[in-house]
């Protein structure tokens, strides 16, 4: 009997060490043991939760530190390719996700419209079968979003969404690390667009409010954000406990923001509408005015490239600028995003305070 109930004692006694010891764990990697990051598609943010989009920061985060400033070399894609489909070309997409890839020990292949056509010479279904069987992940920038979900429906390896004309969450993963890095932390920032009702406000508008952070919208009438895009965000909003204001009036998506965020006006493939647009969005360039309503601390953002009409250089080239730390982010966080998505890494840093 007595051996029976020191063998009982000290079942009880480890059950509760593991459990303690669970829980610990649980708290130190802010619910890890509900991540299934590896093999997942990003195609927007919101198939994200926020401990995920925490976590895609945090990997980002630990990347930048341990390469950039601790000149460790971190050959996690070694024996890994991904391809890179651009119907629309780009600087920054290109660039970070070319030497992010190679530098973690990947090979990028980039294959431009004249290399590929989807759904022309081979349709979307046939492209992904065949690059799912060539390389180990895909990034996609394309006209569509429904292109980017028929390749990832008839995949078996991850596709990223490098911008469509609904999102562009690689952009928004970039804004955060930037902010986060600056501030220190992202709960209870207030952050203004102000500019059109596009898909780098669309892929804010998904995320925001699961990072605690604030969004005051104004965007021309005409050019507000896709209904059901509104309609996820104020869901989002009410779920999180963030405010969300939609307006026409750029002061007062301004007053009292900590950052102030544009992008272009005229997207490739609305030049035809230039003239008109113009005329539309004329009194929404981003001055020192405009930040004179904003909170004392105000940042600006900007996922370039930029036009004067969107903001005036005293604006663009002042130390309220962050648009260089942010266009550099987007080569650490396509790198946190696809270590994400193809391996088990854990970060080596403590967690970002979010």
């Amino acid at each position: 009997v007595l051996c029976w109930s020191v063998f009982l004692s000290l079942t009880v006694f480890m059950c509760l060490l593991f459990i303690i010891d669970k829980v610990s764990c649980d708290q130190r990697f802010s619910g890890a043991a509900s991540f299934a990051l590896k093999g997942r598609s990003c195609l927007t943010l919101r198939d994200f939760s926020s401990e995920e989009i925490k976590r895609l920061l945090w990997v980002s985060g630990d990347l930048k530190h341990r390469i950039k400033q601790e000149n460790q070399y971190l050959p996690l894609l070694q024996g890994k390719s991904i391809a890179m489909i651009f119907e629309k070309r780009s600087t920054r997409t290109r660039m970070s996700t070319e030497t992010g890839f190679a530098l973690l020990g990947g090979h990028p292949c980039f294959l431009t419209s004249q290399d590929i056509h989807l759904g022309v010479n081979e349709s979307s279904r046939d492209t992904a079968r065949v690059l799912s069987g060539l390389c180990d992940i895909v990034l996609a920038r394309v006209y569509s979003h429904s292109t980017l979900e028929e390749l990832s429906k008839e995949a078996s390896i991850p596709i990223i969404n490098g911008l469509s004309d609904l999102y562009h969450p690689i952009q928004i993963l970039a804004d955060y690390l930037t902010l986060q890095e600056h501030f220190g932390s992202l709960s209870g920032l207030t952050v203004a667009w102000i500019g059109d009702g596009n898909n780098v406000l669309h892929s804010f508008m998904m995320s925001a409010a699961k990072l605690g952070i604030h969004l005051r919208i104004a965007t021309p009438k005409g050019y507000e954000p896709e209904k059901s895009v509104i309609q996820e965000a104020r869901r989002l909003s009410d779920e999180h406990g963030t405010q969300l204001l939609l307006t026409s009036d750029p002061m007062e998506a301004a007053h009292g923001s900590n950052v102030l965020v544009t992008d272009t006006w005229v997207s490739m493939g609305q030049e035809e509408e230039k003239k008109k647009r113009l005329d539309d969005f004329k009194g929404y360039q981003i001055t020192m005015q405009t930040g004179s309503v904003a909170r004392p601390d105000w940042t600006f953002l900007h996922c370039l490239p930029r036009k004067q009409e969107e903001v005036d250089d005293q604006v663009f080239y002042s130390s309220r600028s962050l648009v260089f730390p942010e266009a550099e982010n987007r080569k650490w966080t396509i790198m946190g995003l696809v270590v994400s998505l193809l391996t088990d890494y854990t970060p080596q840093i403590p967690m970002m305070k979010f």
